[in-house]
């Protein structure tokens, strides 16, 4: 029987609340998507003002670094490299995309779930995304205490 960690209703709490913090700082509408180790919705989180895209976009980005157990920027450059490069395509499902703004969540040696941002640029989608996966971290840290 095989046991895994998954972010929970908290965690995603905790990742949204701190990126909303952040881009409503910025002054920026961004969509936030959290999932677990599988990439399925734990939740999301469309500001006022953030482009209706960005639902599935975020979706999608968190749905790729959690399968994939990468960030989605270092996905979309290696499919895009000159020589080494390949069509995302070929992953077989329409799902997985190589924009920057989605990054696994990793506790205890495994990915347990993704957090991803959509609505800015690349650069800022996976600044706000490191500050949620950031705070889920944090929290565990000071669940554990």
């Amino acid at each position: 029987m095989q046991h895994t960690l998954s972010l929970g209703h908290a965690d995603a709490r905790r990742a949204i609340e701190a990126i909303e913090a952040e881009a409503r700082k910025r002054g920026k509408p961004v969509v936030i998507a959290v999932a677990d180790p599988h990439g399925e919705l734990i939740g999301l989180l469309r500001l006022d003002g953030a482009p209706l895209a960005s639902v599935v976009i975020a979706t999608n980005k968190a749905w790729t670094a959690a399968r994939e157990r990468k960030p989605t920027l270092e996905i979309g450059q290696r499919s895009r490299h000159p020589e080494n490069g390949w069509d995302l395509a070929n992953y077989g499902d329409r799902r997985y995309v190589g924009w920057g703004g989605g990054l696994p969540v990793w506790a205890d040696g495994s990915v347990v779930g993704a957090v991803a941002v959509s609505g800015l640029t690349q650069q800022e989608d996976v600044e706000l995304a490191q500050a949620g996966v950031d705070a889920i971290l944090a929290g565990q840290v000071d669940d554990r205490r």
